[in-house]
């Protein structure tokens, strides 16, 4: 959000002073990006000291106005006639922390999904009742139209938020049945040869146990914890009952 050109839009209206600007910027935008004074002198000292914006007098209760220049003038109208660029977008705490998610070590992504989207969608209806509010009467100034759209804008940011985290939550339930359906790259395991090792041939020491696999399948994209092998548990050894004698007693 540019402040700075905000200000300049601003005293192109007019002089104003500092608190002044702050109060027609919230009212511009519902509040939605609130301000402090100091930012707002801050950011006018800036624009003065580049000649955008410069000092007009004081108004009868004293305060400082400031005007805007030719050379905020021509900022201005160069910032308006120049799209938003979009090669380099902010930093979205929601992506990154998805994306940090996957495959993260007790971490349910499917859970921080839901719970994202849950409070996505409380924010839409919030909006969307701000939105009926300020259409109940016809916007009869500027500033009730700058609002509007600034409230609509809102709202179709959050529907596009919740459609962007039902389309993950598919993707990563796709993708873990794909998974499951695809022949595992497997790691053999030697056969098993009984309780005490090989003894004898291998006639006597009877069917060896069926070979076992580890997964490396990418099974962590709804969990963090991998799931057991899908291999089928081998038989258990059979186990002698016990009869009361000892096999060493002789008799």
């Amino acid at each position: 959000m540019s402040i700075r050109h905000g200000l300049l839009a601003l005293l192109e209206r007019g002089p104003r002073y500092g608190s002044q600007l702050r109060t027609e910027f919230e009212s511009r935008t519902g509040s939605t990006w609130p301000l402090n004074v100091g930012q707002v002198y801050t950011t006018l000292s800036r624009l003065e000291r580049d000649g955008m914006v410069t000092q007009d007098g004081e108004d009868d209760a004293g305060h400082t106005l400031y005007s805007i220049t030719d050379d905020g003038r021509t900022e201005l109208r160069n910032w308006f006639g120049t799209p938003v660029d979009r090669s380099h977008p902010p930093r979205d705490e929601l992506a990154i922390k998805l994306a940090m998610a996957v495959g993260a070590p007790g971490v349910d992504i499917r859970a921080v999904i839901q719970s994202q989207r849950s409070h996505t969608l409380k924010a839409m209806q919030d909006y969307t009742r701000l939105k009926a509010q300020a259409l109940a009467d016809v916007p009869s100034d500027r500033d009730e139209v700058a609002w509007l759209l600034v409230v609509e804008q809102l709202i179709f940011q959050a529907e596009a938020e919740a459609r962007w985290l039902d389309h993950c939550e598919s993707r990563l339930v796709r993708l873990a049945e794909a998974a499951a359906t695809e022949p595992p790259s497997v790691l053999l395991r030697p056969p098993y040869a009984g309780p005490r090792g090989p003894r004898g041939p291998a006639a006597d020491r009877g069917p060896a146990r069926p070979r076992t696999c580890v997964p490396r399948l990418p099974y962590f994209f709804l969990r963090g914890n991998h799931p057991p092998c899908p291999c089928p548990s081998p038989p258990r050894p059979p186990v002698r009952p016990w009869t009361g004698r000892s096999s060493n007693c002789g008799r």
